[in-house]
C-alpha cells in the first residue's frame, strides 16, 4: 500500500533531525532563564517606545507593559526589555504548558509542514478529526452523553455556537438563565449574558437574560434554596420561554474564583430538567483545572450536561452537544475553525494531561493547588489585615489583598508585575488577585521561589499606602 506523501515527509530523517536540533537549541538558550531578572537598561528606551507606538496604534495602553521576546522556560517568561518574570496568569489561562514547552515546539513544526495554515468548515486535515474524537472521549469518560462537537477559534465563539444550537432546538423559547457576576464573553450576544454593564455599554439588547444568585459558602443551605426559588420564579414569570441556563461551575472573572458545590448545582439542574430547560456548562476557563478534565465531572454532574463549551488551555476551542442538539445544515459554519498549530497543540496537551499524571485528587493539578493555597492560607494567618482567602479550586486560585479595594488591588498587581510575578485582577467589590498556573510547565519549586516576592510586595505596598495616608492626615492637621 502506497504511503501518503505527507506521512513520508513527516517521517523523513531530515525532519526528524531538524526537530532534534530545534529541541536541543531551545534547551541551550532556555538555560539562560534561571529566575527573575530586571529589565536591561540598554533595552528600556526602545521597549518603551515600542509600547507607546503599540498603544497609539491600538487606541489604548496594554494593561501591563508586557511584550514577550518569544522565549520562556516553563513558568518563566522573557520580555523584550530583557526582564524575566514568573507567569502565574498565563495569558488568562492560555499558556497551560508554560512557555516554550518542547512538545509544543514539535507540534508547531509539524503544523508548519502542513499545507493548511487555518483549518475550517470546507477544508480540514485529519488533525481536526483526531482532536474532536479526543475531546468527546474525555468529556464522556464518566458517563456524559455528548455525541457531536464543533471546533472554533475562541471561547466566545464556542459559547455563541452553543446558544445557536440550543435556540434552534428549543424554538420558540429564547430567554437565558445565568448566574449573577457571570462572564460568558464579549461578543454582541455574549456581552448580554456577561453580568457586567460596562461590557455592553452602547450595545443593543440581543438576548433576554434572567439572573440567579450564585452559591454562598457561608450560607450553603440558604443560598441553594434561594437560587432554586429564583429559578422557579423566573420559570413561572416566563412560562416555556427559557431555552437554557449557562453554568460557570467556578465563577471566573466576575466572581473572583468562587466554586459552587455538587449539591448546589444538582438542585438547580433537577429543576431545569423538569422544566425542559437545557443545561449548558461553560468550561472555557475551568477545562483542565480541577481533578478531572471538566469541572462538571469533578462535581459529578455528567447526567445533566447537554451542551459543553471549552477553550483557553486547549488552544482550539469547542462546543460539545448531545445528539438531539445536532443543528440543521448551515447554522454552524466557520471559514476558520482554528489554525493547524492550535489543533495539533491541543492534542499534545490532552495527551500530557492523560499520561503525565495531571488528573485525579492527587494529580499534578491538585498538588500544585494545595501548595499555592497552603501558602496563601499562611499569608492570611500571618497578615490578616492584608490578605483574605484563598479562593478558587485546582488551577484557579485567588486571594483578596488590602481589603479588596479595586484600585489598591490593581496597583498592587502592577507592583507585583514590576517585581517579577504576573497575576491579574478578578471580581468586583471586593476585588481579588487571581492566578492561573501553567500546570504543564511549573513545579512546586517555582511556587516556592515566587511566593516570597508576592508577600514582600504586598507588605511593602501596604506600608507605602499607610505612609502616604499618614502624611496626608498630618498635612490636613497642620492646615
Amino acid at each position: 500500500m502506497a504511503k501518503l506523501a505527507a506521512r513520508a515527509m513527516a517521517e523523513d530523517p531530515r525532519v526528524t533531525e531538524a526537530k532534534r536540533l530545534l529541541r536541543e537549541t531551545l534547551r541551550d538558550h532556555q538555560a539562560a532563564l534561571t529566575g527573575i531578572r530586571p529589565p536591561d537598561p540598554e533595552l528600556r528606551q526602545g521597549y518603551e517606545q515600542t509600547l507607546a507606538r503599540f498603544a497609539a496604534n491600538r487606541g489604548a495602553s496594554l494593561y501591563y507593559p508586557y511584550l514577550g521576546s518569544g522565549m520562556g522556560r516553563g513558568a518563566l517568561v522573557e520580555l523584550a526589555d530583557g526582564s524575566v518574570k514568573y507567569d502565574f496568569i498565563t495569558g488568562i489561562g492560555v499558556h497551560y504548558m508554560g512557555h516554550n514547552h518542547p512538545s509544543l515546539l514539535e507540534a508547531g513544526v509539524d503544523a508548519a509542514l502542513e499545507n493548511t495554515v487555518m483549518q475550517g468548515n470546507l477544508q480540514q486535515n485529519s488533525d481536526s478529526e483526531e482532536l474532536l474524537a479526543r475531546l468527546l472521549a474525555a468529556a464522556n469518560r464518566k458517563g456524559a452523553k455528548l455525541a457531536h462537537g464543533f471546533l472554533t477559534s475562541s471561547g466566545a465563539m464556542a459559547n455563541e455556537n452553543a446558544f445557536k444550537v440550543i435556540f434552534q432546538k428549543k424554538f420558540p423559547a429564547h430567554r437565558v438563565l445565568a448566574f449573577e457576576h457571570c462572564f460568558a464573553g464579549r461578543t454582541l450576544a455574549m456581552s448580554q449574558v456577561t453580568d457586567k454593564a460596562a461590557y455592553r455599554q452602547g450595545l443593543p439588547e440581543t438576548l433576554a437574560v434572567d439572573y440567579v444568585p450564585f452559591y454562598d459558602e457561608t450560607r450553603p443551605a440558604e443560598s441553594t434554596a434561594e437560587a432554586v426559588a429564583v429559578v422557579k420564579d423566573h420559570l413561572t414569570r416566563h412560562p416555556g420561554l427559557h431555552a437554557c441556563m449557562i453554568f460557570e461551575l467556578i465563577q471566573g472573572e466576575g466572581g473572583g474564583y468562587v466554586p459552587g458545590t455538587a449539591e448546589f448545582f444538582r438542585a438547580l439542574m433537577q429543576v431545569l430538567r423538569a422544566a425542559n430547560v437545557t443545561v449548558l456548562a461553560d468550561e472555557i476557563q475551568t477545562f483542565g483545572r480541577t481533578s478531572e478534565y471538566f469541572a462538571f465531572q469533578h462535581f459529578g454532574l455528567d447526567e445533566f450536561v447537554e451542551v459543553v463549551t471549552l477553550g483557553k488551555l486547549s488552544q482550539a476551542c469547542a462546543t460539545l452537544i448531545r445528539a438531539e442538539y445536532k443543528p440543521k445544515p448551515g447554522l454552524v459554519s466557520q471559514t476558520f475553525t482554528a489554525p493547524s498549530v492550535a489543533i495539533r497543540s491541543a492534542s499534545v496537551i490532552l495527551e500530557y494531561m492523560e499520561t503525565e499524571g495531571f488528573l485525579g485528587a492527587d494529580g499534578k493539578i491538585m498538588r500544585l493547588s494545595r501548595r499555592f493555597t497552603d501558602k496563601l492560607k499562611d499569608l492570611a494567618r500571618r497578615h490578616p489585615e492584608l490578605a483574605a482567602g484563598p479562593y478558587g479550586m485546582g488551577g484557579m486560585i485567588a486571594f483578596t489583598p488590602l481589603g479588596g479595594d479595586p484600585d489598591k488591588v490593581a496597583r498592587y498587581l502592577r507592583k507585583l508585575f514590576d517585581a517579577g510575578v504576573i497575576g491579574f485582577i478578578a471580581g468586583g467589590i471586593p476585588a481579588k488577585a487571581r492566578f492561573l498556573l501553567p500546570v504543564g510547565g511549573i513545579e512546586e519549586s517555582d511556587i516556592d521561589a515566587a511566593f516570597p516576592i508576592l508577600e514582600r510586595v504586598l507588605v511593602e505596598f501596604a506600608a507605602s499606602e499607610a505612609s502616604v495616608a499618614a502624611a496626608g492626615a498630618a498635612g490636613k492637621g497642620k492646615a
